[in-house]
């Protein structure tokens, strides 16, 4: 597996969207498992599919290669930045801010009723906003915009519990 996840540095995912979403969730860069699957929050242990779950936008938990049936309830995934890296931080604060102008781009085109941005320290360096924390932000247009812990396992100020009551409160606000 070293040899797939080398060779996925640099490659992108394609959004999952269409215009008209509830919630357009949008996570900071693809790690290299997702990018070497091909399928969003892929990593086992990322915890982006009980979160969604377990807050109610889903029947059921759904698995990372049915990512395409989030359209069918009305949600979609994008990220900040395209391009796959094995961490976050690897990402310089010039790409997540262009990555944040091309945020604002997608969401006048596709106009979801809510931006849900899935990282903190993500949403402060594409927005230019040093102060946010979790929840509700400045909208974009008719759009809301929503930050949400990040999901990774990595996160450990979060546990599955405490990211389920967040997915949660941003679902009770639509």
């Amino acid at each position: 597996m070293a040899a797939e996840l080398d060779a996925a540095k640099e490659r992108t995912l394609p959004d999952v969207i269409k215009p008209g979403l509830d919630v357009l969730f949008c996570g900071i860069n693809p790690g290299l498992y997702s990018a070497a699957t091909g399928y969003h929050f892929a990593r086992p242990g990322n915890r982006f599919w009980p979160a969604l779950h377990g807050a109610g936008f889903t029947p059921r938990q759904l698995r990372p290669e049915e990512q395409w049936d989030l359209l069918d309830v009305g949600l979609g995934v994008t990220n900040v930045v395209s391009r796959a890296s094995a961490r976050a931080d690897e990402l310089g604060q010039e790409e997540l801010r262009v990555g944040g102008e091309r945020l604002v781009e997608l969401v006048r085109e596709h106009e979801p009723k809510v931006l849900a941005v899935l990282g903190i320290s993500a949403y402060r360096a594409a927005f230019g906003a040093a102060k946010a924390g979790v929840g509700e932000q400045d909208g974009i247009g008719a759009t809301r915009v929503w930050v949400l812990p990040n999901p990774s396992g990595l996160n450990a100020h979060y546990q599955l519990p405490d990211l389920v009551e967040e997915f949660r409160r941003l679902r009770r606000s639509l």
